[in-house]
């Protein structure tokens, strides 16, 4: 098979459409464009959205929410996650985030108990829960909150 042995299917390509060729064309006299009106006038272009000048769907339709950044809550990191950090590492949010562990938009990081730790690490975020924070300290770690 080259490129020359190639064919379209059949039904897949059309003829163009000879507008105001006579009446016996199909798209004589109007040329398919009605009687009068906007649309039959030469250089009328479609905008998006124009209904006709009544009003367009998207201001006809309630406009609902905002999201505050006051209200983004913090991004839970669990503590099994720490675990691949090597022991005496310096965990903030920027490393949080070049490890893939904090992505998206957030307030701050926050240490959750889920699982456990065995390495001394000192681990400055913006919030630990109760548990995370005795198990980092009884490994020998270091809870330091920061202030955003």
């Amino acid at each position: 098979m080259d490129l020359t042995s190639l064919k379209n299917t059949p039904g897949a390509r059309h003829r163009r459409m000879r507008v105001g060729r006579g009446g016996g064309s199909g798209k004589g006299k109007t040329c398919g464009r009605g009687h009068k009106g906007q649309m039959a006038r030469k250089g009328h272009k479609h905008k998006s959205g124009f209904e006709g000048g009544q009003m367009k769907l998207i201001r006809r339709i309630p406009k609902r929410g905002f999201k505050s950044m006051e209200l983004l809550g913090y991004l839970a990191v669990n503590l099994a996650d720490l675990e691949k950090f090597d022991e005496g590492t310096e965990i903030t949010e920027s490393v949080l985030k070049a490890s893939g562990l904090a992505k998206g938009i957030h307030k701050g990081v926050k240490i959750l108990g889920n699982g456990e730790i065995n390495k001394k690490l000192t681990v400055k975020v913006h919030a630990f829960s109760a548990s995370a924070k005795a198990k980092i300290e009884k490994a020998g770690g270091v809870c330091e909150v920061v202030t955003a």
